[in-house]
């Protein structure tokens, strides 16, 4: 699980965004996670301590002087139990005693006191959001190491639309969860290819594959996490997109071909996921294909469509190149040929049909010394792999 092992301080200030750290609570501890929650006098206004004790299993405490602590000081000892502190929602006023150092209730004087990082996701109305004042005491927080989860847009409780919401539960799981990976590729360009391509037959049919994309927006989100800036290229496919990649979406080879090229100059990194058709017919029909007796079948002619890893590794500075090969047999003989073809540092293979759909995978790593497998593991898991074999493998020159 994500955050196994870990054992989070949750803090919740005066806001109605208290609402959705119960289900941020039930979230994280699914994800393997203990949470200790802290509230302050406010937002037990807006929740009771007594849900939060139940979705999260353990006491939770809303005054410095509690004296359930043997020693009389939660400031201390909370904060040093924790892998983290996270503030959800983080009010404007709580905000503001953080950047200026007060502490009047045990929130905030564990948050002065800690010895761990600390993220915070501010919630409150956009006007407060803007307000100068805000801005200066968040630039003042990040200047001093604070983590700003956020703050999302969209409707607000009073009626209002704009900047200032608290992210959602989910959003903040996987920021929370990104916090803790190693940052292999920070300030690093990944330029990534995912999902299928779809080539026109007619207006209603085409040509297309069973690839899911689940691996290559696995590979996105996993080098996001890792401090890479990420753009993906993606096919045909209703996956979310991962928090922080820009996603720019195509339908055919060609389009794939030529968004990657309007690209791939800023990249330090192009990883080639998507499985894109070999071949699309040489003409499109402008009008369905009409049935027009039982022995009637259309004959098609293929054309081949452009090779966008090789066009990308044949470019006079190209970026380092990862390609992906999955067949149907001989995997090992395939793999290592394909590499040398396309002339990439890294191939990955997979066996296609066994990988397709799946959230599941195995893969093996082709390189100039030879393969490396990786066991069948959850397609995140096995991304954040590959995210730190790219990165041992880049050139100093990209550090």
């Amino acid at each position: 699980m994500d955050l196994s092992g870990k054992h989070l301080v949750l803090g919740l200030t005066g806001g109605i965004a208290c609402y959705k750290s119960a289900e941020l609570v039930r979230l994280l501890t699914k994800a393997g996670a203990t949470v200790q929650v802290v509230m302050t006098e406010a937002a037990t206004q807006f929740i009771t301590p007594v849900t939060m004790q139940a979705l999260s299993g353990r006491p939770v405490y809303t005054s410095q002087w509690d004296g359930r602590i043997p020693n009389n000081m939660a400031h201390i000892d909370l904060s040093r139990e924790a892998d983290a502190i996270v503030i959800a929602p983080a009010s404007t006023d709580f905000l503001a005693r953080l950047a200026n150092g007060l502490c009047d209730d045990l929130l905030s004087t564990l948050c002065i006191a800690r010895d761990c990082p600390l993220l915070v996701a501010p919630a409150m109305n956009r006007q407060m959001w803007m307000a100068p004042a805000t801005q200066r005491n968040i630039a003042t927080l990040r200047g001093d190491g604070v983590t700003i989860l956020g703050p999302g847009s969209g409707d607000q409780a009073c009626g209002e639309v704009g900047d200032g919401r608290m992210l959602e539960p989910e959003e903040l799981l996987e920021d929370i969860v990104a916090h803790f990976q190693p940052r292999h590729l920070a300030g690093r360009r990944l330029l990534i290819t995912a999902g299928p391509t779809f080539e026109a037959i007619d207006p209603v049919r085409g040509i297309t594959n069973l690839s899911s994309g689940k691996m290559g927006f696995a590979i996105a989100r996993a080098a996001r996490e890792a401090g890479a800036d990420v753009v993906l290229v993606a096919g045909p496919t209703a996956l979310p997109t991962p928090r922080g990649v820009a996603r720019i979406d195509v339908v055919s080879a060609r389009q794939m071909h030529d968004t990657v090229l309007a690209q791939v100059d800023r990249a330090d990194v192009f990883v080639a996921v998507a499985a894109v058709a070999d071949w699309r017919p040489a003409e499109v029909s402008a009008q369905k294909l009409k049935k027009t007796g039982d022995s009637d079948t259309p004959e098609l002619r293929f054309v081949q469509n452009p090779d966008i890893l090789a066009a990308v590794a044949a470019r006079p500075n190209p970026p380092y190149c990862v390609g992906f090969a999955a067949e149907s047999e001989e995997l090992a003989r395939h793999g290592e040929d394909k590499r040398r073809r396309k002339g990439v540092p890294l191939l990955v293979g997979n066996i296609g049909h066994h990988t397709f759909g799946r959230d599941d995978n195995e893969i093996v790593l082709f390189d100039e010394t030879g393969m490396t497998a990786l066991p069948r593991a959850d397609k995140l898991e096995l991304a954040r792999q590959l995210v730190a074999a790219i990165a041992q493998r880049l050139p100093a020159s990209l550090f």
